[in-house]
């Protein structure tokens, strides 16, 4: 994902954040050395490219081509790296609809009161975006025909998207807080095999570890006890990528 802005750590200091920050090849750069790779690396260095430069912020004039089928629109790559942690639950992330990803709900919620819970937690981390209460009906995969209250993150508005305030970990993690507040016993966390990992839930091994889940169960957590561990872990990431950003 070619994300700017505020990223997000995946875990402990040997993870890799979840919102980078990094092109391909400044990836290739950084797994070089980190990897200690013993290949040729070379770049070439894209002309007239600025990740701060509007409407794309870092996208060419170029038309979306879906790099998988349900990676629709650009509006799903920004939501992306939050939204992806949807797929170790039991609620829905829109697949089954125009715009998976950009979506998280269930039949069985209120996601209109659940919004209202996460401006209350933390309104600081929901800057830069739109949430928006709807309804959704799948036409296949989790909840198959049926209709789910759900929450649909607008970042396509050039008027509210603000892609240096936008922090999609922070939002779906405020998300999942807001809803383990208002509905104590809900079975979030969804027990399968994930990436072929059968060990532990799939919500650890999307997010590196079980830090952010016991957040969310943890009905005494607050969010400040959460940014603290953000905001030390996105300081060392920064100083982590320096060398190898081209852009």
């Amino acid at each position: 994902l070619l994300t700017a802005g505020y990223i997000s750590f995946v875990g402990c200091a040997e993870e890799l954040p979840m919102r980078h920050g990094l092109t391909l090849g400044e990836f290739a750069l950084y797994f070089k050395k980190k990897l200690n790779l013993k290949c040729e690396v070379k770049l070439i260095k894209m002309q007239n490219y600025n990740i701060n430069l509007t409407p794309g912020f870092g996208w060419p004039e170029r038309s979306w081509v879906n790099p998988s089928p349900n990676a629709a629109t650009l509006g799903m790559a920004r939501c992306y790296p939050g939204t992806v942690m949807v797929e170790g639950t039991h609620l829905s992330e829109g697949r089954g609809t125009t715009h998976p990803l950009e979506l998280v709900g269930a039949p069985d919620i209120n996601a209109e009161s659940i919004i209202k819970k996460m401006f209350s937690l933390k309104e600081s981390w929901l800057e830069g975006c739109k949430l928006r209460a709807c309804y959704f009906e799948p036409t296949f995969y989790k909840y198959k025909e049926k209709t789910c209250s759900a929450m649909q993150i607008h970042v396509d508005d050039p008027s509210i998207y603000k892609h240096e305030k936008f922090k999609p970990y922070r939002v779906m993690a405020l998300w999942f807080k807001a809803l383990r507040m208002l509905y104590p016993k809900y079975e979030i966390w969804r027990d399968f095999p994930y990436e072929y990992v059968t060990d532990r839930l799939a919500i650890d091994v999307i997010n590196g570890g079980t830090f952010l889940r016991t957040w969310i169960d943890d009905l005494s957590s607050t969010p400040e006890d959460l940014e603290q561990v953000f905001l030390r872990d996105e300081k060392a990431w920064t100083e982590a990528r320096r060398e190898f950003l081209v852009y």
